[in-house]
């Protein structure tokens, strides 16, 4: 290894203990718990140790070398723990364990990869600093959410490995592959789980923008649903109300764009500048309602967990079965019958339908991009329809007129730059 590499890899290694070591010292200074037990240059010390340890094993071909140090380093902790817990007689390893967390990666900034070291340091910093956001979302946890998600975790480990990673059967039926169908569960699952964790954990006192935006996360139909119902009991708040609602629809927008990102990068040019222009547009008439609204109501959304396996299941299963009808339709009525099938998948769920296109799309698959490009697009276009004619059949005659014009807005801008570029 050239001397540059080892300087950089040492520096690599001091700047991320001094990080890890001043969120110690910060979290010390803002608390009135136990003394500190290291701060930031102990803790960038710690760090060069193990980058010190790695260096000399490698340099004597030693194993040995680097088991000793990094053994010896463990026993100081220990000792320094056992002597903070005698004295002050207060149990807690949180900054024992980020000693030992950062002594090892200073050894990973040495050994394997300097991007890998600083993710980890950037990981244990954060965790060490959300203390307080943790506490807050297990007082709002509660034990159905707990089992839902455990059963979805012990589900998906045990079922996903022995799921066939192959398809069935002659064409349309060659589209069904389990082990790829469970995978685009576990996706969507995770997104919506982001979300229903940021409503819980934020509440709805920051706002009803923000439990709007993060309610997209969940489910933009759930959220407009919810605060549509809501308008017709508390009069008065029809504005904050369409804020919400347009906030979740354009996350809804961000959802499909990260979608198609992630399963083919090669259609994302083709749908991006329609689905960011339509939630441009969006943003803009929510920020303008919003500098014009009054009171901000403070009751939470409805939302279930998304990691409960009876959803996931359903999921699934709308998935598999939209890939089945874009397949069938593009064998018995052509191009056509993508469209038609987009648009009524999209009558009730916008990511089934996007991911099914996004996989079919990709390179050996067996509908065009530009068919996937307006596949997607009306897919997105059905499903704000929906959720217009939600607001429309539910919600309060004020609430319909902040939000129908931008539902049409969103509609014009969307078709017309599908055909125009």
């Amino acid at each position: 290894m050239i001397y540059q590499s080892i300087f950089l890899r040492f520096g690599a290694a001091l700047l991320i203990g001094v990080l890890i070591g001043m969120q110690r010292e910060y979290a010390h200074g803002s608390s009135q718990g136990r003394g500190l037990f290291a701060g930031a240059r102990t803790f960038a010390l710690m760090s060069l140790v193990g980058a010190t340890a790695a260096f000399l094993s490698d340099t004597l071909d030693s194993i040995w070398v680097f088991i000793s140090i990094i053994g010896l380093m463990s026993l100081m902790v220990i000792v320094a723990y056992y002597v903070t817990a005698t004295e002050r007689e207060e149990i807690g390893l949180t900054s024992e364990v980020a000693a030992l967390i950062t002594i090892l990666i200073g050894a990973i900034c040495y050994i394997h990869s300097i991007e890998l070291a600083a993710a980890m340091g950037v990981v244990t910093t954060v965790l060490l600093a959300v203390k307080g956001e943790f506490r807050q979302f297990v007082k709002v946890i509660t034990q159905e959410d707990v089992f839902a998600t455990l059963q979805f975790a012990v589900i998906t480990a045990i079922v996903l490995p022995v799921l066939p990673n192959k398809t069935f059967g002659s064409p349309p039926f060659d589209v069904l592959n389990p082990s790829q169908i469970w995978e685009m569960v576990i996706f969507i699952s995770g997104i919506n789980f982001l979300g229903y964790v940021l409503v819980k954990v934020v509440g709805p006192k920051k706002g009803l923008g923000i439990s709007g935006l993060l309610g997209g996360l969940a489910s933009s139909t759930a959220t407009t649903m919810s605060f549509s119902e809501r308008s017709k009991s508390q009069t008065g708040m029809e504005k904050p109300f369409a804020v919400a609602i347009i906030m979740a629809w354009i996350i809804m927008f961000i959802r499909v764009i990260i979608e198609v990102a992630v399963v083919n990068t090669q259609l994302l040019s083709y749908v991006w500048p329609a689905l960011a222009a339509m939630g441009l547009a969006g943003l803009i008439y929510a920020i303008y309602l919003y500098l014009s609204q009054s009171a901000i109501d403070e009751e939470e959304l409805a939302l279930s967990n998304p990691f409960e396996l009876g959803t996931a299941i359903k999921f699934g299963l709308i998935y598999a079965l939209v890939l089945l009808a874009i397949k069938t339709a593009e064998i018995y009525i052509g191009e056509n019958g993508i469209y038609l099938t987009s648009i009524i998948a999209g009558l009730a769920d916008v990511d089934a339908i996007t991911l099914s296109i996004s996989d079919l799309t990709r390179a050996g698959g067996s509908v065009p991009l530009e068919s996937g490009k307006f596949a997607i697009i009306f897919a997105t276009i059905s499903n704000t329809l929906t959720k217009g004619a939600l607001v429309f059949s539910i919600g309060s005659k004020t609430l319909r007129k902040y939000v129908w014009p931008i539902m049409a807005l969103m509609v014009i801008i969307g078709l017309g730059i599908a055909f125009l570029i």
